[in-house]
């Protein structure tokens, strides 16, 4: 279990440089974000992605197995976690003081 990381990038995110991979694959039971732009997660019971928006402004999530995402800040300022079954995937977007979904394909398989 654990992080498998793609090639290292630099970004800008709320002023400040942030040293990171572009995407990562996700085996461990919890990952907070730092900076990826794409993550997959592969659990094996249960993956909780925390967003940290110190870190992360845009980031898109492939679930590959049950997934939780978590933040400290409201989700569409309602949600304080989001849940993603197996093959669906999200993109969220941190704007202003809250984290957004652009874009979710829902469920693969209804």
């Amino acid at each position: 279990m654990g992080i498998r990381k793609s090639y290292p990038v630099t970004k800008i995110v709320g002023g400040k440089e942030i040293k990171t991979s572009d995407s990562i694959i996700c085996t461990s039971k919890s990952y907070t974000t730092n900076g990826e732009s794409a993550i997959v997660t592969k659990p094996k019971d249960t993956c909780i992605i925390i967003l940290n928006e110190n870190t992360t402004d845009h980031i898109t999530i492939k679930a590959m197995g049950d997934t939780t995402i978590s933040t400290d800040k409201l989700i569409d300022n309602e949600f304080e976690e989001i849940v993603l079954d197996k093959y669906a995937s999200v993109e969220l977007k941190y704007i202003v003081d809250g984290w957004y979904i652009m874009s979710s394909d829902g469920l693969k398989n209804s």
